[in-house]
């Protein structure tokens, strides 16, 4: 199997203030704002070559809208959408910067759980904020927490074993690691295409709801300064620092002002096409999500947006 998913792209959500979300991402995260169009901002960590990773759009409501992978080949679109529509599900096509600044062409579907599912290629280039001859090894006026890129998705599904087979069997996406309940159903399902521990992961709740988006560090270090910097700003830390069983990562999660879950993930592992799932058991879950706690606390499953 080609790479021609290659990884997670960008996420867009909801925020009821558009200002405030705008100037905690900026400020407290340290993301770069590229661009804005009518009620949409869009954001970029500082080490993404490409327009933008997120994009917060003012509404009612706070969660998801939907999620972007990067394609390698146009004529993966092509191909994708071939699949998911012998799947029974339709398909949408959009032409370059049809869906805002920046944008690639894209084809969007709603995948099982109702989450809104975009590929997308070709997304405009403008430059991870350092020269392509000699550069330092970071730019000098961030801010912030500043994270290099978007890492992961993690979100809600009241099927998991019935969306992780669409992940996998239509899109192609790999399973590393899966909780399994004492009744043989997934209780919890990490997948991915970057050779990484996850690009998406799946875990029983409602339909259409977000669990969290991930930010990628460095290292342990790094997570323990972004703890320090966001109880430095008062922001809602859900887990402090700590690690997975899952993933083998190191992990701080937290809510932007309006109640997205947000993380912060270092560590893991390699994952070669052959790699064999990890699976965990219903009785060690608390040790699969939180290993030095080996319990999880009831706001981590039951608050989402």
């Amino acid at each position: 199997m080609s790479d021609r998913i290659l990884r997670l792209q960008h996420v867009e959500v909801r925020v009821p203030d558009l200002e405030l979300c705008t100037a905690y991402y900026t400020e407290v995260v340290g993301l770069i704002e590229v661009a804005h169009d009518e009620g949409r901002v869009f954001l970029k960590c500082w080490d993404e070559h490409e327009h933008h990773s997120v994009v917060l759009r003012q509404a009612p409501t706070y969660g998801l809208d939907h999620m972007s992978f990067k394609v390698a080949e146009q004529q993966d679109l092509d191909y994708y959408a071939d699949r998911v529509e012998k799947a029974g599900i339709t398909v949408k096509r959009f032409a370059p910067a049809e869906l805002g600044p920046g944008w690639g062409e894209a084809i969007r579907f709603e995948a099982p759980s109702g989450h809104l599912v975009e590929l997308v290629y070709g997304m405009e280039k403008v430059g991870n904020m350092l020269p392509l001859t000699n550069p330092p090894p970071r730019p000098a006026n961030l801010v912030g927490i500043a994270p290099p890129r978007l890492d992961h998705i993690f979100i809600m599904a009241e099927d998991v074993d019935g969306v992780t087979a669409f992940f996998r069997d239509v899109l192609e996406f790999r399973l590393t690691e899966q909780i399994i309940a004492n009744d043989g159903h997934q209780l919890a399902t990490w997948l991915e295409r970057s050779h990484t521990p996850h690009d998406i992961a799946i875990v029983t709740g409602p339909n259409g709801a977000l669990h969290h988006f991930a930010f990628w560090l460095d290292d342990w270090n790094a997570v323990r300064e972004a703890a320090d910097l966001l109880a430095f700003n008062g922001v809602t830390i859900d887990v402090a620092p700590t690690r997975h069983g899952v993933t083998r990562g190191f992990t701080v999660y937290f809510f932007d002002p309006v109640g997205n879950r947000n993380e912060v993930f270092t560590g893991g592992y390699w994952v070669d096409p052959d790699f064999e799932p990890i699976t965990w058991t219903e009785e060690e879950m608390g040790r699969a999500m939180f290993y030095y706690d080996r319990q999880v606390n009831e706001r981590f499953f039951t608050v989402h947006s």
